[in-house]
């Protein structure tokens, strides 16, 4: 892959996004790098220079976002690779959340990167070339579990126009890959990243179990390590036909093989009725 690839990196300042950054900028490559909050970013990582542009964002602000990617073309005369990775965790289940945190959430994980991809692609389309990879979730392609309906609802969304989005811009030599996360020992399962219900309701038991797992016993023993799934995107971004979907981790590819037993079994189980429609 050639060094001076310049990536943009969303949700920088901690977990997979900081993993990626370090790596990248330890390969000698042109990163910039938002997160909301502009000095934990310098303070992880290290001040503007040539190589590396740390920037404050929302991203769910639209004309904060435009600003940030005209910034990154400015600084670095050009954006090769752009990495969606801002986002939070919702728990709670669907009849405990709000309207408000239900929708605060999809603002983020789904209005956040479609904010960066629409201020992005005029760059993209016009040097006929680029990668985007949409960080999403094992969560987004397998949703059975309880309490995390919002949160995996917001990253099928992310799967569903990733796919989209995909077929629109492979006309301009440009690459889109959903990225599929298992378990990955970041802080992701803290007050940072995840937010709980403010509203709780005690009779939903298996929620109230897996809100405590997260919290309490997950968090810390996660089976995969950030900064050998920064090397994975890495590699897959010097590929000349990289996938639109990559799973990450063990547990991702067994939850796969879970996801694609439950629907075979169930076409088959139903199968009659399935075709018992046409004319």
């Amino acid at each position: 892959m050639e060094t001076t690839k310049v990536w943009l990196v969303t949700g920088a300042s901690k977990g997979l996004g900081l993993a990626l950054v370090k790596s990248l900028l330890q390969q000698n490559m042109r990163v910039a790098a938002t997160s909301r909050n502009l000095q934990s970013l310098v303070s992880a990582i290290g001040e503007k220079s040539d190589q590396f542009l740390p920037m404050q964002l929302n991203i769910t602000e639209n004309e904060a976002v435009k600003a940030v990617i005209e910034r990154t073309a400015a600084h670095f005369e050009k954006i090769d690779v752009v990495v969606n990775n801002a986002g939070y965790g919702q728990l709670g289940t669907l009849e405990e959340l709000s309207d408000t945190e239900a929708r605060e959430n999809f603002d983020v994980n789904v209005f956040g990167p479609l904010n960066v991809i629409r201020h992005v692609m005029p760059y993209l389309r016009k040097q006929k070339s680029g990668h985007i990879f949409n960080i999403a979730s094992v969560g987004g392609f397998l949703g059975n579990f309880p309490g995390w309906g919002i949160y995996c609802a917001s990253k099928f969304a992310m799967a569903g126009f990733s796919e989209g989005l995909a077929e629109e811009v492979k006309e301009f030599g440009v690459h889109v890959t959903i990225v599929y996360p298992g378990y990955f020992r970041t802080d992701f399962l803290t007050s940072g990243s995840l937010k709980t219900p403010q509203q709780s309701i005690d009779e939903y038991t298996a929620a109230r179990e897996s809100e405590k797992a997260h919290l309490n016993q997950i968090d810390g023993s996660q089976p995969n390590d950030p900064e050998k799934a920064a090397d994975v995107l890495i590699a897959v971004a010097g590929q000349p036909n990289p996938p639109v979907h990559l799973l990450l981790g063990v547990d991702a590819y067994d939850l796969l093989q879970q996801k694609t037993y439950i629907i075979t079994q169930d076409a088959e189980k139903w199968k009659s009725y399935t075709i018992s429609t046409g004319y």
